[in-house]
């Protein structure tokens, strides 16, 4: 699934494209995934709507009409967004595609269709309740020790679990938890409530820098991954500890392992990080 430096490259990668352009045609080829796609509303918010901004929360693309309207799009498992000449043959899976002024169209292509595109009126933008409940973007200055701390507090639950609560904390899924932890030399299994307030700011540290890393690789591919552009990332060259069992840290030279944590593989070197 991506992650949030994956949607982060994808929404660099669509801005240029998609601000300032009119989407032409909304094309349905399939309705059924996560979420029904919304035919109707498509129609009547989006199609012939010049767009006025692509952002993100958490994992999810917003894309901003100049009308106040908003498309809500959301990758899944497997999602992909890209960019094609006008009347380039459908691939499989190809399930919308968004035909524009400039004469390209961006398709919407998810095998598995756990991905979702919801679309809000002005009117529903403000009372939406989508993002209700989500925590603090990794990357923004209002995350901080103190925030953390007070989440944390008394809880016995291990630091990996909390990291990847997308109530505390967004858009950290299980590959750049491992690299956070790893970076910020604390074991996944640690307590959360053990933890105080110099390690929650190498916890923010950490984050920070892997994450930002990250984009700047063009986000992690282990499968299905690919920008807007088609590519791959490349930040699973760098990867320290995820998917590394066995294998030699690069810091210390012990061996990292291996364990299952609610249900997720779990890497972690068992002298960097206490």
């Amino acid at each position: 699934m991506p992650e949030l430096p994956e949607v982060e490259v994808i929404r660099r990668g669509l801005t240029p494209h998609l601000v300032g352009r009119t989407i032409n045609r909304v094309v349905i080829s399939n309705r059924r995934l996560r979420l029904p796609v919304p035919r109707a509303k498509l129609k009547l918010w989006i199609q012939s709507e010049r767009v006025k901004s692509v952002d993100r929360r958490a994992k999810y693309l917003l894309v901003k009409m100049n009308s106040g309207a908003m498309m809500v799009l959301h990758l899944g498992m497997t999602g992909r967004l890209a960019f094609f000449d006008n009347g380039t043959p459908r691939a499989a899976h190809d399930h919308l595609r968004f035909e524009l002024d400039s004469g390209l169209e961006l398709r919407f292509n998810d095998v598995r269709r756990f991905g979702s595109v919801q679309v809000l009126s002005p009117e529903d933008v403000e009372r939406t309740q989508i993002f209700a409940g989500l925590g603090l973007e990794p990357l923004e200055p209002d995350l901080s020790s103190d925030y953390l701390l007070e989440r944390a507090r008394s809880k016995v639950r291990p630091i990996k679990n909390f990291l990847m609560d997308a109530k505390v904390v967004v858009g950290i899924g299980n590959i750049y938890a491992n690299e956070i932890l790893f970076a910020a030399g604390i074991k996944p299994t640690r307590g959360v409530g053990t933890l105080g307030k110099p390690a929650w700011e190498r916890v923010i540290q950490a984050s920070r820098q892997v994450l930002e890393r990250a984009i700047a690789c063009g986000g992690t591919t282990i499968s299905d991954y690919v920008s807007s552009s088609g590519e791959t990332g490349y930040f699973q060259g760098e990867l320290r500890v995820y998917g590394r069992k066995g294998e030699v840290c690069q810091r210390c030279r012990s061996l990292i392992g291996r364990q299952v944590l609610a249900g997720r593989a779990t890497f972690s070197c068992p002298k960097c990080q206490r």
